[in-house]
């Protein structure tokens, strides 16, 4: 749900503004989780990302200044952790002439957080391909139809897995592996570069980290398999399809700590 107020440019958001954005599902996002104390790790990357998908998206640039002001606005009276989205779209856009739409604008909006870690998740494998997978953008109907498939399987979330055969991404998180020696294992596959997948290589603190493609069978066959965004930190997967696997390993209580260990940045 959302814990406070919806703005656009940093004033409150109307039905006109959105209507664009709820017909044609044409943007960019980033989402970010606020600790209880104001800071949110990888706020750089995360900035780093609205700047890279806006040229990407739009051909157009965006002010990480401007970004901060408007997110500390939305976070002005929140209390406790929170996730907050910052959206670049622009309310202009036409469905017959997406071309014309060159001027992005910035919207914020918070909900709240969960505990951390979640629990364990069972995922469905789903054979998907993302569009343009190096965006974090806004077209989210096939991966959420993939969620819905799961769900109604009985599992908590679909694991994507592309034409080739091989794994790549959750359905809005980036999925890790641990081997049999202890590595992590990111796919080598077209997935989003996440914020908190690249943290969790930058600071390794002594895990060896490798990249690689990753087959299903492979993926069902690991020591331990986990998930991990800003929301959820690092998620373990206690199932892939009928394959039951670890939700506890070392490996994975490492992780957790290397990433609650990483300093917050302030806005």
């Amino acid at each position: 749900m959302l814990g406070g107020m919806v703005t656009l440019d940093g004033k409150p958001v109307s039905a006109d503004d959105l209507l664009p954005l709820a017909l044609t599902n044409t943007g960019h996002f980033t989402s970010m989780r606020v600790d209880a104390d104001g800071s949110i790790r990888g706020l750089t990357l995360h900035m780093e990302r609205l700047v890279r998908d806006s040229k990407i998206v739009w051909g157009a640039s965006v002010d990480p200044e401007r970004v901060r002001e408007y997110v500390r606005q939305g976070l002005d009276g929140q209390n406790g952790a929170c996730v907050v989205r910052v959206t670049i779209y622009d309310p202009k856009i036409e469905l017959g002439h997406p071309a014309d739409a060159n001027d992005p604008h910035i919207m914020v909006s918070v909900r709240g957080a969960g505990a951390l870690p979640p629990e364990p998740l069972r995922a469905m494998s789903v054979p998907y391909e993302r569009d343009l997978p190096e965006v974090k953008h806004c077209g989210l109907f096939g991966a959420l139809h993939a969620r819905r498939t799961a769900q109604l399987a009985g599992f908590g979330d679909a694991l994507f897995v592309g034409r080739d055969g091989l794994v790549s991404e959750g359905g809005t998180w980036n999925v890790g592996f641990i081997d049999g020696k202890g590595t992590v294992v990111w796919p080598q596959a077209p997935v989003l570069p996440g914020v908190t997948m690249a943290l969790l290589q930058r600071h390794a603190n002594g895990l060896e980290h490798r990249t690689a493609p990753v087959t299903l069978d492979q993926a069902k066959c690991m020591a331990a398999v986990f998930a991990t965004n800003t929301s959820i930190g690092v998620r373990s997967l206690s199932a892939i399809d009928d394959k039951e696997l670890p939700a506890e390993h070392p490996v994975l209580d490492a992780l957790r700590e290397t990433y609650l260990s990483i300093p917050g940045e302030t806005l």
